[in-house]
């Protein structure tokens, strides 16, 4: 029997009924007081949109700690809005990282790419100052901060304008991002990338090598937004072939935004996504004898 308050969560999802309910406020509502502690309004860089939260496990000593991205079509968002995300994370012994990153119309590819490697660069280089383990840094993303979080993982390009690489990650994840998407057909996303003249390197499937970190890949197969089959699918199969230990993880109806919803504390029965990043991060080791590379695993419901 579900509590009237994860019903409630799942119905605002579902009904995308944002002029009466935010799911992300609902989300949000349902973390505890005190589960983490947080240091909000961290600049990386200047500028409004260059800030990040920390989310701190309590009694945790060096934790390994997951720079996340979230999405909203390079158009919208948040860190605010994605603090069930911290608190997940922060629940499970993980420091998480919520960064902000510019936006369109004020910026347009590759800005927001350059942004993300100044964050993540700036959590290699700072994060033990906050209690994290700076040798156990991963990267993270849902939706458009999936593919953020693609490029700062797989074209060393961008970390390396910080004084960082890919090789210092210990790994990444990307949930239901769109790796492989030209030409592109959604109209609001045409302009971010300026297409008809996107640059064919802004694709994160033409970056694949043997130098990618180990990769978890994960999407819902009731996703109509981003196909998880020429995504997330297809770069599993093209990391596997250039030998990257990589897990794919496919969940029967699940949705887009459902994804990164079944982080949060009322949704968690929807999806064992949280079970999934954890295991990737804390054990890496169980993780690839569980999945060797380009094994692809469904979640239960």
């Amino acid at each position: 029997m579900r509590s009237a308050l994860e019903l409630a969560v799942l119905a605002c999802v579902l009904v995308l009924a944002l002029a009466a309910c935010s799911p992300l406020t609902v989300l949000n509502g349902a973390v505890p007081d005190h589960a983490s502690r947080i240091v909000p309004d961290v600049a990386y860089g200047e500028g409004g949109r260059r800030l990040l939260d920390i989310y701190a496990p309590p009694g945790v000593d060096k934790p390994p700690v997951v720079v996340f991205f979230y999405g909203g079509s390079w158009r919208n968002g948040s860190r605010a809005d994605y603090k069930f995300v911290g608190d997940a994370l922060a629940s499970r012994g993980i420091m998480a990282v919520i960064a902000d990153y510019r936006l369109y119309p004020a910026v347009s590819y590759p800005d927001f790419v350059e942004d993300s490697a100044r964050a993540v660069a700036w959590t290699l280089q700072h994060i033990a100052e906050y209690g994290g383990d700076p040798a156990r840094v991963y990267v993270a993303g849902h939706s458009a901060g999936g593919y953020n979080a693609a490029m700062v993982a797989l074209d060393a390009r961008w970390l390396a304008r910080f004084g960082a690489s890919p090789a210092m990650l210990r790994g990444w994840i990307g949930m239901a991002g769109p790796y492989d998407f030209l030409p592109i057909v959604a109209r609001d996303v045409k302009p971010v990338f300026h297409f008809p003249g996107t640059p064919p390197d802004s694709q994160p499937i033409a970056h694949v090598s043997a130098a990618a970190p180990p990769t978890l890949l994960m999407a819902g197969l009731d996703d109509t937004t981003v196909d998880p089959h020429r995504n997330a699918e297809a770069l599993a199969a093209a990391l596997q072939a250039a030998h990257v230990p990589v897990t794919l993880v496919l969940y029967d109806r699940l949705g887009h935004a459902m994804l990164a919803g079944a982080l949060a504390r009322p949704l968690r029965w929807r999806a064992p996504v949280l079970d999934d990043l954890a295991a990737f991060v804390l054990h890496p080791s169980q993780q690839a004898d569980r999945a060797p590379p380009g094994l692809a695993r469904q979640g239960a419901q």
